[in-house]
């Protein structure tokens, strides 16, 4: 076979494949025109649902920051709160152990600080307790500590009893420090 002839059945190849190719694209010309708008279709509708939700994103997250900021500010207000009850709390001790001083005037000093050291240990566990249970544990033991200082202030400064201590306040110390 010559190379002229060779030549021109590869050319007639070419042109057959060619051919064909421009037949499969006018037959399926129709369905590629409908897959082409039906892509552009489905990129807009993408496009339209990212905007709506970047937008509800957008309003969530600005709720969220108004969220927080409203329980921020609350958060401050009960933590200025909660030290001005505490200040309250330590000023109310401290008259507690002038109390003992007044009432038990041969009490030896340090006795009194015992008392008034016990009296800011309940205090402080009431403050730092985790959950409602044990704050509401530990506030019935201060009240309860803070009842029978009063107590034993009021029947020592009344004349009822002749203790020269607060039998009853230390007594409750001592049973604390062993449980």
């Amino acid at each position: 076979m010559s190379i002229k002839n060779w030549l021109l059945k590869a050319v007639d190849l070419l042109h057959s494949i060619k051919d064909e190719k421009l037949r499969w694209q006018i037959d399926n010309q129709d369905r590629q025109l409908q897959l082409k708008q039906a892509r552009i279709l489905a990129e807009n509708q993408l496009a339209d649902e990212l905007k709506k939700k970047s937008v509800q994103l957008e309003h969530d997250i600005s709720l969220l920051h108004t969220q927080n900021a409203t329980e921020l500010a609350m958060l401050k207000i009960k933590c200025k709160q909660d030290i001005k009850d505490y200040q309250q709390y330590l000023a109310a001790l401290d008259k507690l152990k002038d109390s003992i001083k007044n009432s038990y005037t041969q009490l030896p000093e340090a006795v009194a600080f015992t008392i008034h050291h016990h009296a800011k240990q309940l205090l402080n566990q009431l403050w730092e307790a985790e959950n409602f249970e044990d704050k509401m544990r530990h506030e019935m033991q201060l009240i309860q500590f803070m009842t029978t200082v009063h107590e034993d202030a009021s029947a020592t400064l009344q004349g009822k009893t002749q203790d020269k201590l607060p039998e009853k306040t230390l007594a409750l110390i001592s049973n604390r420090r062993l449980v």
